[in-house]
């Protein structure tokens, strides 16, 4: 029901992680959440993501906006260069076909980036 409660909740679940796992967090049109959704696993530094995965299953499930997620096992959330490209182009996909992405979240031991925050998602 709120940012702060999804960042909490977030922490909790993905903070301690030993691999890296990404996290698609999809919602109606009022913003309310229809599922959380671990659509990739990776190793201890890395996961392939592929938006096209990420738009098929907001599209299944009838989504109107995403938040994307992952996690940093290494502790430190500051959003890579690939996560960065990433986020890119899987922004770019959504809007090609109605889906909006509120944020993405990079969650680490040490707390988390937001790119909506950081002007990443611009």
């Amino acid at each position: 029901n709120s940012p702060r409660t999804v960042r909490d909740y977030l922490r909790l679940t993905l903070g301690g992680r030993e691999h890296e796992v990404f996290v698609a967090i999809l919602l109606n049109s009022q913003h309310r959440v229809i599922a959380t959704e671990e659509l990739f696993r990776g190793t201890l530094t890395q996961t392939s993501v592929y938006p096209r995965e990420v738009v098929k299953r907001a599209l299944e499930l009838h989504a109107t906006a995403i938040i994307l997620v992952h996690n940093h096992p290494s502790g430190d959330p500051k959003p890579s260069r690939d996560d960065i490209e990433m986020t890119k182009e899987i922004k770019k996909a959504a809007e090609a076909l109605g889906l909006s992405i509120h944020d993405h979240l990079v969650i680490g031991r040490k707390g988390h980036a937001s790119f909506r925050s950081l002007g990443l998602l611009a």
